[in-house]
């Protein structure tokens, strides 16, 4: 098969190679893929950054392929051949305390497709079979734009408590996560501010703050009523501190975005004394993408996909990703 495989920590390490078809073990199923996204995650893999370091080289990247089941492994209902599906990023260990819980996106053991095991840059790709989801009739392209970049969103907006209501500033909301978040929080019944460096076409009846930079964003919501919530998918440390500093007492402020700066300033004194809070969310429970790819099914959410690429102009993607705009950047490998 072709295959996206990265031999060097750099983009001139990342060729589209021959590789042998892998075969599901126990417990996996083997897709046939359709489309794939890039992704944040990617780009560290790439740069031997961040989590991107614990990538093994040489590792077929693709976090979140889409496809068909084309064979199954031991234990794994053979029905289940032909069925479309898209991939979960995070694989959970199954076992810790998290897991038997319920609670699959804090497992400290768990694994990333195409970080910790070959990706779905690939024309086949096995996965765990819990893993491969149903993708409820969407097509291969607009479930890899929904299965981990809205099903986050939800994890943060569950992590939050968000209420409908309640006074929500989104940042970064231009972005692929960000139009899911507004789109996510608008169907919450929650009362949207949605702030971003450039122009934004409104979804609903959210207030659009266009502001260049964090300094801007500050001033645009300092002495005005704050906020309850502040839902931060920018990966900009200054940004995510403008946010806090406009939070009403007990206000929840969340973080899901994998570029975000590691310096991080608040204001401690008010930070206690307003008795405000702070989460990061980086992956999804298995519940989320289910609810993600529903809402998206039911037309809840815009569409997600973005620029789009031939599987030959893989490395291409990746170098424009940082300066693409809205939506979701999507390989078609098929």
């Amino acid at each position: 098969m072709r295959a996206a495989v990265l031999s060097r920590h750099d983009l001139d390490g990342l060729t589209v190679a021959e590789t042998a078809v892998p075969t599901p073990g126990t417990g996996e199923v083997l897709v046939r893929v359709d489309t794939v996204g890039v992704n944040q995650l990617d780009l560290n893999v790439i740069a031997g950054t961040g989590p991107g370091a614990q990538a093994q080289l040489p590792r077929i990247l693709g976090i979140d392929p889409a496809g068909e089941i084309v064979a199954v492994g031991a234990g794994v209902d053979p029905e289940r051949v032909g069925q479309a599906v898209v991939v979960k990023p995070n694989i959970a260990c199954g076992v810790c305390a998290h897991c038997q819980a319920g609670d699959e996106a804090d497992c400290p053991r768990q694994t990333v497709v195409g970080v910790h095991r070959d990706g779905g840059a690939a024309e086949f790709v096995v996965t765990p079979a819990r893993n491969a989801i149903d993708r409820r009739g969407l097509d291969a392209a607009q479930a890899t734009a929904v299965v981990h970049s809205a099903s986050i969103v939800i994890n943060a907006v569950r992590t939050v408590a968000l209420t409908a209501g309640e006074r929500v500033l989104i940042t970064g909301a231009g972005g692929t996560l960000g139009r899911a978040a507004v789109a996510i929080a608008l169907a919450r019944g929650a009362d949207v501010v949605a702030a971003s460096r450039r122009a934004l076409t409104a979804l609903g009846e959210e207030q659009i703050i266009q502001a260049p930079d964090a300094a801007a964003l500050a001033s645009a919501v300092s002495g005005g009523e704050g906020f309850d919530v502040v839902l931060d998918v920018s990966g900009h440390a200054p940004t995510l501190s403008a946010g806090i500093s406009a939070l009403r007492w007990g206000g929840r402020a969340v973080f899901c975005a994998a570029s975000v700066d590691s310096d991080l300033r608040i204001d401690a004194r008010d930070f206690y004394l307003r008795r405000k809070r702070l989460a990061g969310v980086a992956s999804a429970r298995y519940d989320d993408v289910a609810e993600a790819l529903a809402l998206a099914a039911a037309g809840a959410l815009p569409s997600l996909v973005g620029s789009r690429y031939a599987f030959d102009d893989v490395a291409t993607a990746y170098r424009d990703f940082p300066r693409k705009g809205e939506g979701k950047v999507i390989v078609d490998v098929r």
